[in-house]
């Protein structure tokens, strides 16, 4: 299994960060079925231009020359800020990460196969792909080759054959003025975004692969020139990956997330409005894979609290904290009762069904509100923590935690600020009394007055 990682030139986006989610239920949803996997993502970090274009700036480049930073220090920082993303969302780590500059002399020596076998023709400005002579180019995307207009998805580029040809090497015809350059029989350049893919998951995976994974924006031209090269340097009758998956799109205020147009948020914005890592994972999987999700900051809260309810029921029925793991087999050899087997095969046949993740919350939470004994709830955590990668026992008491720990911060400043709110009262100062309510409300101490005198709470 391949996974399209990342171009490293800033921090990624909460919509980014839906592929490696799905990407990871894939994943968890093979080992539940009892599959070996080997998974692989790649780091880009040279090649990916500027609007996924075929001439331009590099985005590492770019963003070197913005922060003034060297190329390397832009790619180690904004790699660490990834994978703390993924360690926080519980995204599991793969069997191997590809990082593009390793990989240069085999991408280079994939392209000049290409050119051996007639695949590509030169152009002052780097080798090109002849997808005209690709069977089946455009297949995954379902392009309409005969009505395509050049420039129309990558860019004008003078000399192109056809619209649909890519670059696999960029010759740099000023190489000192670049930051990332390498010798090659084109001249000095950098490999093309989509000659990457290839080259690394071939050399980590073999010719031929299993599955293959991204987001839908790959589906019209990074993934099909995947293919069109890969098939086209194999030169056998055997499709190169077998299947390809795409997750849709996350929606801000109903249009795409993206860096570039400036409508974005970042894992650490959502946390510091109170949402947390596993609230957000929780919230991608009640929707569909397949279809586009709206993020709308009620519809985030809701989910985070069905997820802090499922996880207080789960408590209350005498769940512990869950055990990730679990496969079909084995859950189906340790459910108790009746009704906790139904349990195992409703979740199995949502999973099976093509990622159905909004069925299997749906049928944990039926569960969950029936007479269930504790081995039963016990189960129940295990299986979401296994599939979805949440632990809603842990994530209650994790809460719980803070609160406690914030409750002693603040215990004695908020005694005192009570003392004075209490005489205010006395002395009918109504005024003073509100002005301090509302400075605890501020930070996060929630009031209530009784006949037994005043309670505090942290929220």
């Amino acid at each position: 299994m391949y996974s399209c990682g990342p171009t490293v030139y800033s921090y990624i986006h909460i919509g980014n960060l839906r592929a490696y989610v799905f990407a990871d239920t894939i994943k968890r949803t093979l080992l539940w079925k009892g599959y070996d996997v080997d998974h692989v993502i790649n780091i880009t970090d040279v090649g990916h231009l500027v609007a996924d274009a075929d001439q331009g700036d590099d985005k590492i480049e770019q963003a070197a020359r913005r922060e003034q930073r060297t190329v390397w220090e832009i790619t180690q920082h904004y790699t660490d800020a990834f994978l703390a993303d993924l360690e926080r969302m519980n995204v599991r780590m793969p069997t191997a990460w590809t990082k593009a500059t390793d990989y240069v002399p085999q991408m280079i020596a994939f392209a000049e196969e290409l050119e051996r076998k007639g695949y590509t023709y030169r152009l002052p400005d780097g080798l090109y792909m002849d997808t005209a002579k690709v069977r089946h180019y455009g297949e995954l995307a379902v392009v309409d080759l005969d009505h395509l207009e050049e420039g129309a998805r990558i860019g004008e580029v003078e000399g192109r054959r056809n619209p649909t040809d890519f670059a696999l090497w960029r010759t740099y015809d000023d190489p000192e003025r670049r930051l990332m350059w390498w010798d090659s029989p084109w001249g000095p350049g950098a490999p093309g975004w989509h000659l990457e893919c290839s080259v690394m998951s071939i050399e980590k995976l073999g010719k031929h692969f299993d599955l293959h994974t991204g987001g839908i924006d790959h589906v019209n031209i990074h993934h099909p020139n995947e293919i069109a090269q890969s098939e086209a340097w194999l030169d056998d009758d055997d499709r190169w990956v077998r299947y390809w998956m795409h997750n849709e799109f996350l929606l801000l205020g109903g249009s795409k997330m993206a860096k570039s147009a400036g409508k974005v948020a970042l894992l650490s914005d959502l946390m510091a409005q109170g949402i947390e890592p596993a609230g957000y994972r929780w919230f991608l999987l009640s929707a569909h894979y397949r279809t586009q999700l709206d993020f709308v900051d009620e519809a985030v809260q809701a989910a985070q609290k069905g997820l802090i309810g499922l996880g207080e029921r789960l408590i209350a029925l005498g769940a512990g904290p869950a055990a990730e793991g679990l496969t079909y087999d084995h859950a189906m050899a340790t459910a108790v009762g009746e009704t906790a087997r139904e349990l195992v095969e409703a979740v199995d046949a949502a999973m099976s069904d093509d990622l159905a993740t909004p069925k299997v919350i749906a049928a944990i939470n039926a569960f969950v509100r029936g007479d269930v004994d504790p081995s039963g709830a016990q189960l129940a955590a295990d299986l979401v923590a296994s599939l979805l990668g949440v632990d809603p026992v842990a994530v209650v008491n994790a809460r719980a935690q803070v609160i406690d720990e914030r409750r002693n911060e603040l215990a004695d400043m908020v005694e005192t600020k009570l003392a004075e709110r209490a005489e205010a009262r006395a002395a009918k100062d109504f005024a003073r009394s509100d002005a301090i309510r509302d400075e605890l409300a501020a930070l996060g101490v929630i009031i209530k007055d009784g006949p037994d005198g005043t309670t505090w709470t942290v929220a």
